[in-house]
């Protein structure tokens, strides 16, 4: 849960990742085939699955952290959503509480939004089938957002705090959940519960191989009751290259649909293209 900015001294160098293409040359022509004969067709090897662009670690091997995309004139927005929910809510849910939100999924599709998900291991298993949905969907991609969704700094937003010799294990345990589930292919991306972290819990998380995600603009929808203003929250903000903050938890932020069918066709008006966070740190990993 996200309620407002939070700002580090810590700070994490954008590297690039090294990763080289192999240039295919043209085979030579076999005899066989000059005089007219054809030659025993082959299997073509498989194409090796392409991993998700990360960025390099920071300085002194840090989990290194991004805000936002380039600033280019391709104007680019990435939305995002937490599905949050605490290791110990379950007894909230079984009581009615509801932490998932179908018909902000179901608004998504209809205008083909493609979204990331910072998704909790405890949200996936209060939910496994909807998060196998959203995971199996290809407009979508899953994040980590811890399992427990408690907090990696003292002084959170009151969220309880994980000892640090546990954060990297919680950060598995959310991975677990979601193959649990049935999730294919989540995302090494991470973000920190309530936004909140210091160099203490990057160095934590370093062994994880995640990037963690922050975001440039806040939409203000947590516990917010009036749509309008979280979506023109989001229009003043958005900027080429911005990653808007959101929830998809339907207790916690109950006007966050609504606002979605005012912000999407605006900034689609405005002449900015949807894409999920993974291509933002692509862009930014080619331009490091």
């Amino acid at each position: 849960m996200i309620l407002s900015v939070r700002s580090i001294a810590a700070t994490c160098a954008l590297g690039a990742l090294g990763a080289g293409l192999a240039a295919c040359g043209s085979p030579a022509i076999p005899d066989a085939a000059r005089r007219g004969h054809h030659a025993p067709a082959t299997a073509a090897a498989p194409a090796a699955p392409s991993r998700p662009p990360t960025l390099a670690p920071g300085p002194a091997g840090l989990t290194p952290v991004f805000k936002n995309g380039p600033r280019t004139p391709d104007k680019t927005v990435a939305l995002t959503f937490d599905a949050d929910m605490t290791a110990d809510e379950g007894a909230r849910a079984a009581a009615g509480e509801r932490f998932d939100n179908p018909r902000l999924i179901a608004t998504l599709r209809k205008f083909k939004v493609p979204a990331t998900l910072f998704m909790t291991g405890r949200w996936a298993d209060e939910y496994p089938r909807e998060a196998k949905d959203i995971g199996q969907d290809p407009l979508f991609e899953i994040a980590n957002h811890s399992y427990s969704h408690y907090a990696f700094t003292g002084d959170c937003y009151g969220l309880p705090t994980i000892p640090e010799d546990r954060m990297r294990a919680d950060v598995e345990r959310a991975y677990a959940s979601f193959r649990k589930a049935g999730v294919r292919d989540p995302m090494p991306y991470f973000r920190f519960p309530g936004g909140c972290y210091d160099q203490r819990s990057l160095r934590a998380l370093s062994a994880a191989g995640v990037t963690a995600v922050q975001w440039d603009v806040v939409s203000g929808d947590a516990f917010a009751t009036d749509a309008d203003a979280v979506a023109q929250q989001v229009l003043d903000g958005v900027r080429s290259g911005s990653v808007v903050v959101m929830h998809c938890t339907r207790s916690a932020a109950p006007v966050t649909e609504r606002a979605l069918r005012t912000v999407v066709p605006e900034l689609r008006r405005r002449g900015f293209r949807f894409v999920k966070v993974s291509e933002l740190i692509g862009a930014a990993d080619a331009r490091h």
